[in-house]
């Protein structure tokens, strides 16, 4: 993988949502890991059509039980572990 998005804060998507899309017309291979109330990014309808172009989008499962309790998750649950594994794949991590 070419690069991780890693998204801590919901203004994350500001950012993450044209470069996701820069990366895909580039032809880039990018992932994405949401955690802490970054993972209220997937409200953004922009970002979750942006994000099908990734090779992979997980957010941390405690943070998505904390954050939306009430609500299904659309992409893959996972742990600081998926994260780890994310990060050590990625040519390139940017933090958001």
């Amino acid at each position: 993988m070419d690069v991780l998005l890693h998204l801590t804060t919901p203004e994350s998507v500001k950012i993450a949502l044209p470069l996701g899309v820069a990366l895909t017309r580039a032809g880039a291979s990018w992932a994405c890991f949401l955690t802490n109330d970054g993972v209220l990014a997937l409200d953004n309808p922009d970002f979750i059509a942006a994000s099908e172009s990734a090779s992979r989008i997980a957010v941390c499962e405690r943070s998505w039980d904390l954050y939306n309790p009430d609500h299904k998750c659309p992409v893959e649950k996972g742990s600081q572990t998926t994260n780890s594994t994310l990060m050590a794949e990625a040519s390139k991590v940017v933090s958001l």
